[in-house]
């Protein structure tokens, strides 16, 4: 027996390997589209919490916080803020920004009016009720 690899080999293990993973990703995008309607929370997506979205994005709030994981690390990840602090604390805590606290980041003021604040903690309240598989590993994020 020859144990020269041929052509006819390598092309065979190609396509094999071709077909094994086109199938694996067909089954793994089936599985995603069936799970992400039981975790998403979609059925609490109201307008408030789309413009609190808006607001999150044009503040470009992920260029120091996260949110599930993803953005900068700056600041505190903010996907169970609302369930660590409330509605009340958060909008009370944006409204004194920044702070002043020697030692501290500050965060800057952003000038947000009370329907601005109440989006943004809807948004908030929205990210906290999405099953995120228990992240953060901890309760402050």
């Amino acid at each position: 027996m020859s144990s020269a690899f041929t052509k006819s080999a390598a092309r065979n293990i190609f396509y094999g390997g071709a077909v094994f993973f086109f199938l694996l990703l067909l089954g793994l995008t089936f599985d995603t589209m069936q799970t992400l309607p039981k975790r998403d929370n979609r059925a609490n997506l109201t307008e408030s919490v789309v413009r609190g979205k808006h607001i999150w994005e044009t503040r470009n709030c992920i260029g120091c916080h996260t949110m599930m994981g993803e953005g900068a690390y700056f600041a505190p990840e903010l996907v169970n803020v609302y369930t660590r602090r409330g509605p009340d604390f958060i909008k009370t805590w944006m409204k004194i920004q920044p702070s002043g606290a020697p030692g501290r980041r500050q965060m800057p003021q952003f000038h947000l009016d009370e329907q601005q604040l109440d989006d943004l903690v809807s948004f908030l309240k929205y990210a906290s009720e999405i099953n995120t598989s228990k992240w953060p590993p901890n309760i402050e994020g």
